[in-house]
């Protein structure tokens, strides 16, 4: 049936993809889903409609307007969980010796080349891997850098971060429908392996943080660092690596703050990064320093905690000390940048009262707790996060 003059149903369309990616458009098609085929050297696949959808499969659909925004939704997640799937298999790591062939690589993985085959081909489409003949495949230079295990900017490891915010968001229907978070962070009722698994895939950001800290803002003339919440000690860590006379103090709760210890430990500082068991909402830690970092940690919080956290770590802060804030910040309309707005659906599941808090929150309570010279700089920092920096008064 010709469609030329006539109204189209569901049923009609198709989504039609080019290898290299930049056009997702709708097209008719008149075959059920099947292999795809060539077209002027563009492969298109139909995706046709389940039978259980009867209701929508036979509406008449208005003139103009396709659900083209809603399926680049539906789809678009599955470029995630192939990157995701890659780092979990540490796939990027091998491959840092050139191009190998999907056989050659499964050997090298254990792995049964038939079921990695499709994995490879949706890195390619994800901008991960470049396929450089039939069948052999090589890491992007963005997977190089990042993604192979052992060097200096991995991130591979945050695998276990990923999953563990992604989860969290696809529970945020249910979270706001309960009124209370459903994957709550609650590190009371984990177990040892468990809590050692969530750190570590904070680790490799922590330590690209403290690098980064540490050198683009010249930690070299500080002596005292206070790390507040510092995990797994990996801001501590990478800053005092880049600056010899450093010393930093980590401040967590009981439960979190032997794993810090673990970590300083294993990268042989002992002797200059300490390791404080309290809770800074309840209390000022004690000592005096020149230099707070805050990563990742009034945004777990409520309003009044953050506010009295801030209030603590004030109190120890000497004259014209810096303070940092490493963490995700909403402009004040709360629509951007994308990485806060988006976090905040993770974060509805996570945690009883914690958020991504507007710019204009941040200046407010810093002003009360005597900091000034308050400057934000949006996306900043590892992981798309922002950098708050204020000076004590």
């Amino acid at each position: 049936m010709s469609a030329l003059g006539q109204k189209r149903t569901l049923a009609d369309y198709s989504i039609t993809s080019s290898p290299g990616r930049k056009k997702r458009e709708w097209q008719g098609v008149g075959a059920a889903i099947g292999p795809s085929t060539r077209l002027g050297g563009a492969a298109v696949w139909t995706f046709r409609l389940l039978h259980h959808c009867l209701q929508i499969y036979n509406r008449i659909m208005p003139p103009g307007i396709m659900p083209a925004t809603i399926l680049r939704h539906a789809y678009g997640i599955y470029r995630s969980a192939a990157m995701l799937a890659g780092m979990q298999l540490d796939l990027f790591t091998p491959l840092k010796n050139g191009p190998m062939s999907v056989a050659t690589l499964a050997n090298a993985l254990s792995l049964r080349a038939d079921k990695l085959r499709p994995l490879l081909y949706a890195l390619v489409d994800a901008e991960l891997l470049t396929l450089v003949e039939d069948d052999h495949f090589v890491n992007t230079p963005e997977a190089e850098v990042y993604l192979v295990r052992g060097r200096d900017m991995y991130l591979g490891s945050a695998h276990e971060l990923y999953s563990d915010l992604w989860a969290a968001a696809l529970a945020a229907g249910q979270s706001i429908r309960a009124g209370r978070p459903k994957a709550k962070h609650d590190f009371t009722a984990m177990s040892d392996e468990e809590l050692g698994a969530f750190f570590r895939g904070l680790h490799a950001g922590a330590l690209a943080t403290g690098r980064q800290l540490a050198t683009t803002y010249d930690f070299g003339p500080l002596r005292n660092l206070l790390d507040v919440g510092g995990g797994s000690g990996g801001v501590s860590i990478a800053a005092c690596q880049n600056c010899r006379d450093l010393r930093a103090t980590i401040i967590e709760l009981p439960r979190v703050a032997p794993i810090a210890q673990d970590m300083v430990r294993e990268a042989q500082l002992a002797d200059r990064v300490n390791v404080l068991a309290t809770d800074i909402v309840e209390r000022p830690p004690e000592g005096r320093f020149d230099v707070a970092v805050l990563r990742n940690l009034i945004q777990v919080l409520g309003v009044d905690a953050a506010r009295q956290a801030l209030r603590n770590v004030g109190k120890v802060i000497d004259h014209g000390g810096w303070l940092f804030i490493v963490g995700h910040v909403l402009k004040d309309d709360r629509l951007v940048p994308a990485e806060a707005l988006y976090l905040n659906l993770a974060f509805l599941s996570l945690y009883d009262e914690g958020q991504s808090y507007t710019e204009r929150e941040h200046r407010m309570w810093l002003a009360e707790a005597g900091f000034t010279d308050i400057d934000v700089r949006y996306s900043a920092a590892p992981g798309g996060a922002s950098i708050v920096t204020a000076r004590r008064g």
